[in-house]
């Protein structure tokens, strides 16, 4: 058995392949390569064979098209033979040399290891301006998200090293290209993780793969790691609103109460019920602990979104209906909310 299984999804790569591999083979590894490839039109598959007659540690596997770099990682893992699987992208610009530097962290007994761009002398070197805000709200996104993620500098590397038995029994279900993401959700809290420097570096030939397509494949990997909870949010949210509206106009209506007493009423009972509601259904997967502390905590992460709420519907009822101002001060409200339920309210709770 290697020590090192090494797994590099290709497409289109034929000209960076035999530089990689090349230097791949000068590193003091005992490592495996397994070359995935999507059945590239510029030949890449047929440069694997050539290199794995040259290079007997070389495995290769064409499939019929792109189907997605998890799923390529997924059918590399039943050729890996090592205890330790890294993956890496074939463009050069995830310097080979690194996985040495890797690999002495999983040495010392580490279950992940990631190469960071964004750790201490981790840097890019060319990302244009677009790029690093995108990346930088995937991240926030990520971390908001995805709790095992909040620790992790880099959640969105594609360079990094797993032991393999922290996915015993679970399959890599994504097609998109942050397959990190999903194996630091799926290796649960007790995983090692820690996160090594590296330059990311610029592609010296093919072009980038980063298209809308994955961008909208990583929302959804998003949603599926955090058991749709945004989704199950806006749900609640919906029934809040019915809550809020409701109550509002019946007390405005029907009772004496000032339109300020009325909003304040409204908006508390509509905070109870979404607390009820996250808790059965939202967050039903981690626990609160105490009630009363849980209920007071969700009251005032609630409360910037509630005074945004008060303050729009007092402001904006003097100018169109008071029912239409509490509407747009409950969207307004949502997205504080939203964060703080994820990571205060219920964001330190054990899985149950």
């Amino acid at each position: 058995m290697v020590e090192l299984s090494l797994e590099i999804p290709t497409y289109n790569e034929a000209g960076n392949l035999p530089v990689l591999i090349e230097r791949l083979e000068g590193l003091d590894l005992d490592l495996e390569i397994i070359i995935i490839d999507d059945n590239s039109p510029d030949g890449t598959y047929e440069v694997a064979q050539g290199l794995a007659e040259k290079y007997h540690n070389i495995k290769t596997l064409k499939r019929p098209g792109k189907l997605g770099l998890a799923s390529a990682i997924s059918d590399g893992l039943k050729l890996a033979s090592g205890n330790y699987v890294a993956v890496m992208d074939a463009d050069l610009q995830h310097p080979p040399e690194t996985l040495l530097k890797m690999f002495d962290e999983a040495k010392k007994g580490n279950d992940i290891i990631i190469a960071s761009r964004y750790t201490d002398k981790g840097r890019i070197e060319k990302f244009g301006l677009l790029r690093r805000l995108t990346s930088k709200g995937a991240t926030f996104l990520t971390h908001a998200l995805l709790r095992e993620t909040r620790s992790i500098k880099d959640p969105m590397s594609g360079f990094f090293i797993f032991r393999r038995s922290i996915l015993d029994g679970k399959n890599i279900e994504s097609s998109g290209y942050k397959v990190l993401l999903e194996v630091l959700v799926k290796s649960g809290s007790g995983a090692k993780v820690t996160e090594i420097p590296y330059v990311f570096g610029k592609r010296i030939l093919g072009e980038s793969k980063l298209t809308v397509g994955e961008n909208l494949k990583f929302i959804s990997l998003l949603l599926m790691l955090s058991h749709y909870r945004p989704v199950k949010f806006i749900t609640v949210g919906a029934i809040g609103i019915l809550v809020n509206e409701g109550l509002l106009f019946f007390l405005h209506t029907y009772t004496p109460l000032s339109l300020l007493f009325a909003g304040m009423i409204s908006i508390e009972t509509s905070i109870l019920t979404n607390f009820l509601l996250n808790h059965f259904w939202t967050f039903r997967d981690r626990s609160l602990g105490n009630w009363v502390r849980g209920v007071l905590k969700y009251n005032l992460v609630a409360l910037p979104g509630a005074v945004i709420n008060l303050l729009t519907l007092l402001k904006l009822s003097a100018i169109t209906h008071y029912l239409i101002a509490n509407i747009i001060g409950i969207m307004l409200a949502f997205a504080v909310n939203y964060l703080g339920s994820e990571m205060i309210v219920w964001g330190r709770g054990k899985r149950r």
